[in-house]
This record gives structure tokens, sequence and C-alpha cells, in this order.
């Protein structure tokens, strides 16, 4: 027995390869960061209108998560290292894509591709780790750090993304992605092991379409009824989504070598981790993407004070994540994830209160709180989600357990941003300038809109449509904050059915 559990500690390579695994995931965070603080900039030069700047914040995920179940499946029939470096290579062919779109089309088009490369990068990296690490404990501190980078690179992207908008062009947050990926391409196939199961069947292309086909058509209505309100078209598009969602099912269970294994769903531990996913994330993506166009466009700080402010908030996901293994020991793995996801409501209403307020330290604090509540969370569900497959299947789990943080976030973003959208333009419906005229569409749709305006009006007319529509878009921000405490409490409570003991997570052979 010791002799089976000593064979089975990582090596000096396995720890270095985690740390190579690391750089992608660096990436994957950034990218989204270093976009919500070149919005302000990209809105003026491309000036897209509310609906494509929703989708280009949107597709991203959108994509990412349609597509993360195949390639997570993809990656166990080809070769997990392979399909990680096949998927950097087009990351990188994509962000100079991205870095040099001259419209919003084509900047709807590069962060499509940006999603589908993404998409290979984040199940790859996790399913590496979990036959990498065999040790139960090694394996949740592994995930710890792999945790960690992303939450490091949601501190470090603000930073050098407002360093970089204070020199450069909008587009050069997208060039920062390049040397990671390159180091990327010359460490991996040193230093990382290739896993494949050899058992796999050929990958199924419908399951695939069909997959693909039942999210993107869901997540399209839940963003229209948000955006426009009671209509027609996306309560079709949302049947038309859970319709080729029971035909996905319906496949799955007729084939051998299924896309998605249905019967982890009856694992409680595997679906109460996927709720909590699903949910956590719907409130936690949407919130720091509005907390970064609070400080610029109602604090009015610049790209580089909005990065510092925004540094703390990833730094504590960094350190919870960190954590997270000595916790479950010290309290186990329910209570220390209801907790982290009550602190996580908590967060949210002093949210509410800072923007009320228009308290910039407030809104530091409440972002902190959050990250120091929701990265256990983060870690635990991974964990458990990844632990509950033998290693041979755990590109698919991986699929699964980014499917649904990405599903979740991009819910969040959909419903939440446009939610604040239609606040605001609410607020704004009845504004007028000083002398009595209408305020113009451009500045009632949008907050940067409103800012471009302002600019080309006198002193007194800009001062006061600023102030008007700060006050709207606050007023929305402060709703959608609350929500998002909802949300949290929710959570919490699905949480606390998780089995009290941890896990066994018995590790299998695979090949190497």
């Amino acid at each position: 027995m010791t002799q089976s559990i000593a064979a089975s500690k990582a090596g000096r390579r396995e720890w270095l390869g985690l740390a190579v695994l690391a750089l992608p995931c660096l990436v994957y965070s950034m990218d989204l960061t270093v976009l919500n603080l070149a919005l302000p900039h990209l809105t003026a030069d491309l000036r897209p209108s509310p609906t494509q700047l929703l989708w280009i914040v949107d597709i991203y995920g959108f994509l990412l998560a349609g597509a993360l179940i195949t390639m997570g499946t993809l990656g166990d029939r080809i070769g997990r290292r392979r399909l990680l470096l096949i998927g950097a290579t087009a990351f990188g062919f994509a962000s100079l894509l991205a870095a040099f779109s001259t419209s919003a089309e084509m900047l709807v088009f590069s962060r499509a591709v940006l999603g589908l490369a993404a998409a290979t990068l984040a199940p790859s990296t996790l399913s590496l780790i979990h036959n990498m690490f065999r040790d139960s404990r090694e394996r949740t501190f592994a995930i710890s750090v792999w945790i960690a980078s992303f939450s490091a690179g949601g501190a470090i992207g603000p930073v050098v993304g407002g360093f970089m908008l204070a020199y450069f062009w909008w587009g050069s947050v997208f060039l920062i992605a390049l040397p990671v990926m390159a180091l990327l391409l010359i460490a991996g196939p040193f230093l990382l092991p290739e896993f494949r199961d050899p058992h796999a069947g050929r990958l199924d292309v419908l399951s695939a379409a069909l997959s693909l086909c039942a999210i993107l058509p869901v997540i399209y209505g839940v963003k229209v009824l948000a955006d426009s309100g009671i209509a027609l078209l996306p309560f079709v598009a949302i049947l038309v989504g859970i319709a080729f969602g029971a035909l996905f099912c319906l496949r799955q269970l007729k084939l051998d070598e299924p896309l998605v294994d249905l019967s982890l769903f009856g694992n409680r531990a595997f679906s109460t981790a996927l709720a909590i996913n699903i949910i956590g994330f719907s409130t936690s993506f949407a919130s720091f993407l509005f907390i970064a166009q609070y400080f610029q466009l109602v604090l009015g700080l610049s790209t580089v004070e909005a990065g510092i402010w925004s540094a703390p908030s990833g730094l504590g996901f960094v350190v919870s994540s960190l954590i997270t293994a000595r916790l479950t020991r010290l309290a186990g793995i329910p209570a220390v994830m209801a907790l982290g996801l009550f602190v996580g409501g908590l967060s949210f209403l002093l949210l509410a209160y800072a923007g009320a307020e228009r308290s910039l330290v407030l809104m530091m604090i409440a972002g902190l709180l959050l990250a120091f509540g929701y990265g256990p969370a983060v870690t635990l569900t991974t964990d458990i989600i990844v632990g509950s497959v033998p290693p041979e299947r755990a590109g698919m789990a991986s699929g699964m357990a980014e499917t649904s943080t990405e599903l979740g976030g991009a819910l969040g973003i959909a419903t939440v941003g446009s939610l604040i959208n239609f606040l605001y333009r609410r607020a704004m419906d009845g504004s007028t300038l000083a002398d009595g005229s209408t305020i113009p569409l451009l500045a009632r749709e949008t907050l940067a809109g409103a800012q471009t305006i302002a600019n080309s009006l006198t002193k007194a007319d800009g001062t006061l449509l600023l102030e008007t529509a700060r006050a709207a878009f606050s007023s929305g921000f402060v709703v959608a904050a609350l929500i998002s405490a909802v949300g949290a409490g929710c959570a919490a409570l699905v949480a606390l059915r998780l089995p009290r003991p941890r896990p066994q997570m018995t590790p299998t052979a695979s090949t190497h």
C-alpha cells in the first residue's frame, strides 16, 4: 500500500510541467480582463452599436463554451499535449487578427476565432494535470495553482493592459498573448507528457454540432430577452436550443463512445459542482466586467489607474485558491464552499452600496472580498468534477467543468449586461440637455457613447450630460449587484447538498 502511494507522487518533470501549463491559463484570463479596459477606447474608434459591443464581449465566451466539451473529448482522442500546442498556435494568430481589426464586424469575428482557439487550452491543461498528479492532495494543490494562474492573469491583465492602453492603441492589448504562447510552444514539447485514451473511438461530429446548436440559441435568446424585452424571436431561439439539447442527450444515450457520459449526472457531487459553477460564475464574470467600466466611465479613472485598483481582487483569488487544500482539511468541502459563496454574496451587497455612493475604496474592498469567497469554491468544484472520472476520460470531464464555468459566465455577462443597458436607456430616455433639447441617441444607448457626445458639447451641457449618464449607469449597476447577491446565496445553498466525505479519487491506468 505504501509503495503504491509513493509511486503516485509527482516528480520534478510534473512540477515543471505545471509551471508550463500555467502559461496558457494566464493568457486565457488576461484576454478577457484587458478587453474590459479597452472597451471605451475601441468604442470611440470603431463606433460599435450596443448590440455589436455586447457581441464583442460575449462571442468569445459563447463559442468557447459551445466548443469546450468537443475540444476536451478531442484531446482524449488525439492527445492532450498535441491539442494544447495546436490551440496555442491558433490563439496567437487570432490575437493578431483582433489587434489589427478595422471594424466592429472584424473584431467580432476575431473574438469568435479566439473563443474557438481558447476552447482547446483550458480542458487540455486541466486534463493533463489530472494525469500528471495522481495523489489526491497533490492534485488539489496542482488545481489550486491552475486556478491561481487564471486569477494572476486577471490581476496582471488590467495593470499590463492599462499601461499599454496609455501608450499604444487599443488593439495592442491582444498582443500580450504572443510571447506567452511562443514560450509554451517552445517549452511544452520538452516538459509536458502526452496522454490520450487508447480505447477512444472516433469523434462524433454530429454530437459536436448538436452541442453547439444547443448552447448558442439559448444564450442568444436570453440576451435578447434581457436587452429588448418580451418578444417572439428570443423565445423561439431558446426553444430551438432546448430541442437541440434534447436531441444531443438522446444521441449520447445511444452511442457506445458518447461525447458526454450522461451517467455522471447521477453522481451527486458531480452534478452539484456543475450547478455551483453555473450559478456562481454567472454572477462573478459580469461583476468584474462592469467594475472595470465603472472605474473608468463613472469614477473617471485612467486605464492605468483602473488596472491598479482592479489588481487586488485578482491577487485575492490567487491567495484564496492556494490555501483551499488546507481549509478543506480543517472544515470539509461543503462548509468551505458554502461559506465562501456566502461571503461572495455579502461582497455583492457591499458592491451595490459602493456603486450607489461612488466609493472607489469600498468597491475595491468588495472585489477583494468576492475573490476570497469565490476562490475556494472555484478550486473545489473543479477538483470534484475532474476527480469523478478515470484519467483516460479527463478531457471530457475537463471540458464539462470549463463549459459550466464559461456558460455561466457568458449567461451572466449577457443577462446582467443587458439589464444594465436596459436600465440605463430607460433612465436616459426622459432626460434632456440644459437648453431642453433631447439628448442624442448615441448618448442614450451607452455610457461610453454619452462620454463621446459630451466631449463635443459646451462645458455646461457636457458636464450635465455626463452626470446624468453616470447616475443612470450607477442605478443599473446597483440593481445588477443586488441580483448577483441573490445568485451567490442560491449557490451557497446548493453547496450544502455536497456529500460530507471528500470524494475518493482513485487513480487508474492511462496511456503515456
